[in-house]
């Protein structure tokens, strides 16, 4: 049954109106000019939310479940105010959380979700909100400022001038309470930077740049200690001040927190136990027979009583309908159409476009983002010089222990297997020393999600970039690579065949840095990507040709020879060493040297070649070439393909796993559950 309940307000008689659910009243015909200063309101009613929970054996009869993770919430959030969603572990505050921000598929959530009694589109709820995540995923050799004028570059509109971006970072800055830590840099394990608090006050700062109108913020006082927590919350305050609806949940609040807070929602496994004021909490638990004592924290007192009831027969069920007759204690304001209340939202400062209906899904053209996203990783691999040394460093001593160990090869049958384990390792050594870049990729990958959640660039736009920002890096280490060992080891070709090693031994790079690229899309965790990584190219090299011709491979095995990526390179270098018509390999009584006869007397070896001269008919000396390059490529199964050909085809895996990083990014990064 509804009923108005009259309170004072500043001095004022408010009523307060509701229906017999429990959903809120609001009155849309209201002139713009007459609308309170903060013209917002987020209504939700009855959000249910279920998913399939399989058991360990599947096979069996009855193996998934129904779990319920919301069930049957509603509420109300106002611009201007700070909404809490507590709760202990698993009651569904998080779910509740990406619920409202649109973070579950449509299909999977009952309820709706309305902003000013209107339902908001995908495309341009991205656009007027932000989403903060529990973990801060920053680059760490960014400074504070730094990073939110690439915050500013990525989501501020492209008529804004440098200038005023410039502005708005510095007025964000103050706001967050950074000023002090504006120039540090945001740090990680072996860097000393900013502070946990300053941290996430930075990973906030990066999502409210272009002054949303709803800030959903999943736990982000999660890990810090009580005075951090405070001024996160206390800057959370400011920017609901600024005109802003702020959705948080938080564990257990201190006593100085719930200070800070606006209005509560409790729940106890995925179901309200309690909404309104948190001034109300004493009255709320006094009238359901648990008082709260006048020194106890609310908060915890409130949690230790759900958990207690939690553990008895009936649960919470006596708390939830409590709840559902009890009767909110503070006003419901009136509220304008959403397209009036963005325009009053703008007249005040506001960054958010005039017009929902045209929203730019993008801030930059293609071409921008490519140049800001470039100028970021540079940037911050420029200050990290240790890990690009590494890699040269590594690189070039591999390739100054090869060459030192293949040093000056002849052209022996004892030279040509040399050069062909030669050849075998150094291509297996290109994909291998590309899996270093793994943790890095898997970073930037989280980042990669944070940011294109609300739009920030085009998916396209980050996988150009990344494969731009590499290629400087894979060309000096080709050419470090190819500068030692190719002299070094005595390799045929002279400076035509030195700039065609090159280009291989960097298209080997190319193609396995793509290789990595792509996995680390794919690949959920650290631990689990060396593993795989190393499985995938030991099969790689096991059907190279190396081990096993061509020729001798399975028929049921050779379609893995074709998908080989070393297989190319490897065959690539074998036709620039041996594809020389006129060059001999084995001459005379070196034909002796893989026969039993190997140990005999060259005196011996000579009369024995005049022997099989005279039973062939056929004039045989020391001089005589019985092994050339081409008989070489024909024993080792390489006749298919040309050393131009496996060039271009090694380039064009490097371009195939790229545009398989996208689509993994497309379709692997989405941020919504099911």
């Amino acid at each position: 049954m509804s009923r108005i309940i009259a309170e004072n307000n500043g001095g004022g008689q408010v009523l307060d109106a509701a229906t017999g659910d429990g959903t809120p009243v609001c009155e849309t015909s209201v002139d713009v000019a007459k609308l309170p200063s903060m013209p917002f309101l987020l209504s939700f009613n009855h959000l249910t939310y279920s998913v399939k929970v399989g058991r360990k054996m599947p096979l069996f009869p009855g193996g998934d479940r129904t779990k319920t993770l919301l069930n049957g919430i509603s509420g109300v959030a106002r611009d201007g105010e700070i909404l809490a969603v507590l709760g202990a572990s698993g009651s569904g505050k998080s779910t509740l959380i990406d619920a409202l921000a649109n973070r579950i598929s449509k299909g999977s959530l009952k309820g709706n979700i309305t902003l000013n009694d209107e339902v908001v589109e995908s495309r341009v709820l991205k656009s007027i909100s932000a989403y903060v995540m529990q973990h801060d995923l920053l680059f760490p050799m960014l400074t504070v400022e730094e990073t939110l004028m690439f915050a500013a570059e990525f989501r501020l509109p492209r008529t804004m001038s440098k200038s005023k971006r410039r502005t708005r970072v510095q007025a964000l800055i103050d706001q967050l309470g950074l000023r002090n830590a504006a120039e540090t840099i945001i740090g990680d394990e072996g860097h000393r930077g900013v502070s946990g608090g300053e941290r996430r006050r930075v990973s906030i700062g990066i999502d409210i740049i272009h002054d949303p109108i709803i800030l959903f913020l999943d736990e982000p006082t999660s890990g810090l200690d009580s005075t951090s927590a405070f001024m996160i919350v206390k800057a959370l305050q400011r920017i609901a001040q600024s005109g802003s609806i702020v959705i948080m949940s938080i564990h257990q609040p201190s006593y100085r927190i719930l200070g800070l807070l606006d209005r509560l929602i409790i729940l106890s496994t995925g179901q309200t136990v309690y909404t309104g004021l948190p001034t109300n909490l004493s009255l709320y638990f006094s009238e359901f027979g648990y008082p709260i004592p006048e020194m106890e924290n609310k908060t915890e007192f409130a949690l230790d009583l759900i958990w207690e009831l939690e553990g008895s027969p009936e649960g919470t069920k006596s708390l939830i309908e409590f709840n559902k007759k009890w009767q909110s204690k503070e006003p419901v304001r009136l509220c304008s159409s959403l397209k009036e209340a963005i325009s009053v939202s703008i007249s005040k400062g506001k960054l958010v476009s005039t017009s929902t209906a045209m929203v730019p899904r993008f801030a930059n053209s293609f071409w921008k983002e490519i140049l800001v996203l470039s100028n970021r990783s540079i940037l911050n691999s420029r200050r990290m010089p240790e890990l690009f040394v590494t890699r040269l460093v590594a690189v070039s001593v591999t390739g100054f222990i090869l060459a030192t160990m293949f040093w000056q090869l002849d052209n022996s049958p004892k030279g040509i297997q040399e050069r062909l384990g030669f050849f075998a390792f150094t291509m297996s050594t290109m994909f291998y020393a590309c899996t270093d870049t793994l943790p890095v990729l898997l970073h930037e990958r989280y980042i990669f999600m944070r940011e294109t959640a609300y739009n920030s660039y085009k998916r396209s736009s980050y996988v150009i970039s990344n494969a731009l920002v590499a290629l400087p890096g894979l060309i000096i280490l080709s050419f470090a690579f190819t500068t030692i060992t190719f002299w070094a080891i005595g390799l045929n070709g002279g400076f035509s065949g030195f700039l065609y090693y090159f280009l291989i031994i960097f298209a080997s790079f190319w193609s396995g840095s793509s290789l990595v690229t792509f996995l680390s899309g794919i690949i959920p965790h650290l631990m689990l990507g060396y593993p795989i990584v190393v499985a995938i190219l030991a099969c790689f090299l096991l059907f190279s040709g190396f081990f096993i011709n061509r020729d001798r491979i399975p028929a049921y095995w050779i379609w893995f020879h074709y998908l080989s990526v070393i297989k190319y390179p490897y065959e690539a270098v074998l036709q620039n060493e041996f594809n020389n018509p006129t060059e001999c390999f084995m001459r005379g009584i070196q034909l002796f040297d893989h026969m039993p006869f190997v140990t005999i007397p060259n005196a011996m070896k000579v009369r024995l070649l005049q022997s099989f001269s005279d039973e062939l008919g056929t004039k045989i000396t020391s001089s005589t070439c019985f092994l050339r390059g081409v008989d070489i490529l024909r024993n080792q199964g390489i006749t298919d393909l040309s050393k131009w050909d496996c060039l271009f085809i090694t380039l064009a895996w490097g371009f195939f796993f790229r545009i398989l990083f996208y689509f993994s990014l497309l379709f692997g990064s989405k941020n919504k559950r099911t």
